[in-house]
């Protein structure tokens, strides 16, 4: 295919290329960057092409650093780009639009990202990769060159060979969309896609933000765990001596509390029922009754929290802005749910110790939201279970009014420990759990754990009948969906019982926990719409929960358009069961 392109360095023609190209309905949109992080790089190259002739924009020509924002000769590029009324279509777009708002100061709007497309479509695939040269390759049969990538982008005068590279990556992004987009509708993934194109600004605005961490509260709270795992150490190793085969003559035995086979060996020298594994998930039905369980599980706790979120996560933080700039990955998961990376901020230990580093500068208010109980929530939605739904209508608590169907009692009767079981309960149904997984997360017999989830399911007919039949569906159709369509597909061994167990498990819950995702990509596009103009800015999410930094000024207006925002997302989306809320303004990081 033949390439025709234009190198635009000067007012007159970039004003003339944005005006061929606003007629256009859709426009294939890349960058070329000095560095992966807009805070070190500089913003050298925009290319736009309508997939006949491609403008390759010279940024460097029109100035740099901060002059670029007010330059009045880039006015016609800012407003192409943040114009509805195109399509821009770009592999990653996240990259590109955080370059563009961080160089130029504008969103891009109307965004058709060939990256997310080719994960929607390829959602069972994991063995396939998605980078723009793995798409053309697998879509179109083409090999596209991406030796230029790597060369210097920086450079006084860029060579010929780094331009027309550059426009290449630009003008196929069209014909990718395009044979992309036959998956896309094939597949009745519309609707997801368009979810998730809509959500590539306010992700790609919140990275930019970042989140402020107090240095000074995280090495103090480092310090203070730092103690605390030594004397917990300290007390396991004298819980654990006893079990030691061999007594050391210089006095109490040692063993390494990292080895799995020592701890294991020691466990069950001591009687604890231990079967070849010492994960969490083992060891949590045996806390209660065993002392030694409960110490192995406070220290392996204490040791994870030091060793993934210790000193290393100052290292995060950019010195231009003195705050953290995680990485979020959008579709982080089959079901939709975003992931996190350097650092995993999705990860940050729940105690208020850890949480209260991350805090509002001087002058300004966290507004931290989450949904409460969408889980359940959805999952009544979607069942159109009457009595699970009369259960949120009626706003009573939930987990209390479970507690009383299962125990035969009245609702004001149920203590903590009733409440704090029927709430393990909900949630595990929401994971498909099974007879033999609650009976080790409760200490009942399995008799006992199956007459429970009986009298449970009896409660609540019409979810029993839609776990059921999502169960069988999974075996017939090998895939689950969620309210908007996204796909997982499922892959198992039909002659393994383990296998058809845990797809039957997963196509219970992607389609609740997928909606879920869903729901707050929704709500953060719907955010980000209504703070434009305020001093509120999104700063950090974690699965159900939104949290924003704004002026103090402005903290109760910033958590009203919150609240609506997520209370509207939630709306679209669930039409029986009602949405609620939970809502703090803070200094740090706090519900």
């Amino acid at each position: 295919m033949e390439l025709y392109f234009q190198l635009v360095s000067d007012a007159e023609s970039l004003a003339k290329a944005c005006s061929e190209l606003g007629s256009e309905e859709f426009i294939g949109f890349d960058v070329e960057t000095t560095d992966l992080d807009p805070y070190k790089g500089e913003l050298r190259l925009v290319q736009l092409s309508n997939g006949r002739e491609t403008k390759v924009v010279d940024v460097r020509a029109f100035g740099s650093g901060k002059e670029l924002k007010t330059s009045e000769a880039l006015k016609p590029l800012r407003d192409l780009l943040s114009s509805k009324k195109q399509t821009k279509i770009a592999h990653n777009a996240k990259f590109d639009t955080k370059w563009v708002r961080h160089h130029l100061g504008c969103d891009t709007e109307n965004i058709y990202d060939t990256y997310l497309a080719s994960v929607l479509v390829g959602s069972a695939d994991g063995e396939r990769r998605h980078g723009l040269a793995d798409v053309v390759q697998f879509f179109l049969g083409r090999t596209l060159d991406k030796t230029e990538q790597v060369s210097d982008w920086g450079a006084a005068e860029l060579t010929a060979s780094q331009i027309e590279y550059a426009a290449k990556d630009a003008v196929i992004m069209r014909e990718v969309r395009d044979r992309l987009h036959e998956r896309i509708v094939g597949d009745g993934l519309e609707q997801v896609l368009k979810l998730e194109n809509e959500c590539v600004v306010p992700i790609a605005q919140m990275e930019l933000n970042g989140i402020y961490l107090d240095e000074t509260r995280w090495r103090e709270q480092l310090a203070v765990v730092s103690k605390k795992q030594a004397a917990a150490a300290e007390e396991l190793q004298g819980m654990l001596a006893a079990g030691v085969a061999q007594a050391s003559l210089f006095g109490r035995p040692e063993i390494n509390l990292d080895s799995i086979d020592q701890v294991t060996s020691a466990l069950q020298n001591l009687g604890v029922p231990v079967e070849g594994t010492t994960r969490a998930g083992a060891l949590l039905p045996l806390a209660d009754d065993y002392p030694v369980v409960a110490k192995l599980l406070e220290y392996r706790q204490m040791a994870k929290a030091t060793q993934s979120f210790g000193e290393n996560i100052l290292g995060f933080i950019e010195p231009t802005t003195g705050r953290i700039h995680a990485d979020f990955r959008q579709i982080g998961a089959p079901t939709g749910r975003f992931s996190c990376s350097n650092p995993n901020l999705q990860q940050i230990p729940h105690e208020a110790e850890y949480r209260r580093c991350f805090s509002a500068p001087k002058g300004r208010k966290l507004v931290v939201a989450d949904y409460s109980q969408i889980e359940l929530r959805i999952l009544a939605d979607i069942s159109k279970d009457k009595a699970f739904i009369d259960a949120f209508r009626s706003g009573a608590d939930f987990h209390a009014a479970t507690a009383a169907q299962i125990f035969g009692i009245n609702a004001d009767a149920v203590t903590s420990d009733q409440r704090s079981f029927a709430k393990r309960l909900n949630f595990g149904v929401v994971y498909g759990i099974g007879v033999q997984r609650f009976a080790k997360m409760t200490g009942l017999s399995e008799s006992q754990a199956e007459d429970t989830l009986r009298r449970y399911f009896a409660t609540y007919p019409r979810m029993d009948d839609w776990l059921r039949t999502q169960a069988k569906a999974a075996l017939a159709e090998r895939t689950a969906r969620t309210l908007t369509g996204r796909i997982a597909r499922l892959r198992f061994n039909e002659n393994d019982r383990a296998e058809v167990g845990a797809a039957q498990r997963y196509a219970k819950n992607m389609p609740i926990q997928g909606t879920s995702a869903d729901i707050l990509k929704r709500a953060l596009r719907l955010l980000h719409d209504d703070i434009q103009g305020t001093s509120a800015m999104l700063v950090n999410i974690v699965h159900d929960e939104i949290i924003v930094e704004t002026d103090a000024s402005e903290a109760d207006e910033t958590a009203r358009k919150l609240e609506d925002s997520m209370l509207k997302a939630g709306r679209e989306f669930l039409k029986d069961v009602p949405v609620k809320v939970d809502l703090s303004i803070s200094d740090e990081w706090s519900k």
